[in-house]
């Protein structure tokens, strides 16, 4: 994807914080802001992180998404009703949690006895519920 925006790889950059809430995300904002240059968009590791950041670019007065567009993970309620709609990505939790069950299952059924086990690996496709934080002005 980047070398198709014709960007390289120094393009993505990390901003660690400790925490994943809303106040390590408007420290994170807060950081975003004290640099050289700043990024047009940001990728939270989750939604609280992500609506810090929001909070941190509207105390600042920067446009989102015009001048800084955001995407969170995991699409918490809140997303949809921030002042801002947040643009999230959402994981199927129901799916998720059932085949975690299913495969738990399966270890333990077969404990115990000489017969084979075949170990699973299941990939669940997440969903990019595209809202305003990331929809800049045309």
């Amino acid at each position: 994807a980047l070398a198709e925006a014709g960007l390289g790889p120094d393009a993505l950059r990390e901003l660690p914080t400790e925490r994943l809430d809303v106040a390590a995300g408007r420290d994170a904002g807060a950081r975003l802001l004290g640099l050289a240059e700043r990024p047009t968009a940001v990728f939270c590791a989750n939604d609280l992180l992500a609506l810090g950041v929001l909070q941190a670019m509207y105390a600042a007065g920067v446009g989102v998404p015009d001048d800084l567009a955001i995407v969170g993970y995991d699409d918490i309620e809140f997303a949809a009703a921030a002042a801002v709609p947040l643009t999230s990505v959402r994981q199927p939790a129901v799916t998720m949690g059932a085949m975690a069950a299913e495969l738990l299952l399966e270890e333990t059924e077969l404990e115990g006895t000489d017969r084979p086990h075949p170990h699973r690996r299941v990939v669940l496709q997440p969903e990019l519920v595209v809202r305003r934080s990331s929809l800049a002005a045309r």
